[in-house]
């Protein structure tokens, strides 16, 4: 009988470095390689536990001294849009959609860095050029999609204009919305929540349970609109639950919130059930 070897992958912790969120604090990672034949399964198990992945990558913040980003997800068959979001959908439904694989394209990355220069100048990605965009894109060992949104008109032979793309994970419970970049001059469509919204149906259409955001940081504004959203689980001391009260979680800057390396590794679950 053929026996195959339990899932062991090795943890790593990135240096410190200045938080992208909150001002005057230093951010730091807890990572593993994602690779193999069982990428899917631990790429699976590892996102039910906060983690997020960014090419054959998956992280999750282990600060020193702060616990404040918490991993998000919306749970599909509770969401129901407000008045403001049901506004979104009506004004972005002549956008028609696109599931393609993974493969980068000169459209996207001129898209990609129009958005990035006009509303993530400073970021962490605003050097990246057109090798490293297709790496983004194209270097996943599991289960992804890129789903583009395009104009629409009466003219079957127009070029349609592309308006947004996001780079997302289908996992076993939901998808996992990786990244999203979208046109910066239409500030009045408010793509960046119709995106989220429009995964929830992709979801709600596909039977799976949850649309996963990545981070949810109190008192960063970047992240604040994640809060927005209703039927809104945060992954905090190891289980899912939902986030009440948005200023309830404020706590999570104290250095207390934190426990030690060891043991946060000591606690994750992997793909075989062995902790």
């Amino acid at each position: 009988m053929r026996h195959s070897l339990p899932l062991a992958p090795q943890f790593y912790v990135t240096a410190p470095q200045p938080c992208p969120y909150l001002d005057g604090r230093q951010e730091r990672k807890l990572f593993t390689a994602l690779q193999g034949e069982d990428a899917d399964k631990l790429n699976d198990t590892l996102s039910r536990q906060g983690f997020r992945r960014s090419q054959n990558v998956l992280y999750r913040p282990s600060c020193a001294d702060c616990a404040a980003c918490l991993s998000a997800r919306i749970r599909v068959a509770d969401f129901e849009p407000d008045r403001t979001q049901r506004r979104v959908l009506k004004h972005n439904a002549h956008l028609r959609r696109t599931s393609t694989s993974p493969w980068a394209t000169e459209e996207q990355f001129a898209l990609f860095r129009r958005y990035l220069d006009q509303r993530h100048a400073d970021g962490g990605m605003a050097d990246m050029d057109i090798f490293e965009f297709a790496a983004m894109i194209e270097e996943t060992p599991v289960k992804t999609r890129v789903i583009e949104y395009r104009e629409t008109d009466a003219s079957p032979a127009t070029t349609h204009a592309l308006v947004a793309v996001c780079l997302t994970d289908v996992l076993d419970d939901g998808l996992s919305m990786v990244y999203s970049f979208y046109d910066p001059d239409r500030h009045q469509d408010s793509l960046g929540t119709y995106l989220i919204l429009d995964h929830v149906e992709i979801a709600r259409r596909a039977g799976l349970p949850y649309v996963y955001l990545g981070y949810w940081v109190p008192g960063s504004r970047k992240m604040g609109y994640k809060a927005r959203f209703g039927a809104l689980d945060i992954y905090k001391g190891g289980v899912w639950s939902d986030i009440g009260d948005p200023a309830s979680h404020q706590s999570e800057t104290h250095p207390l919130a934190v426990d030690p390396i060891a043991e946060q590794v000591a606690r994750i679950r992997l793909p075989d059930g062995r902790d």
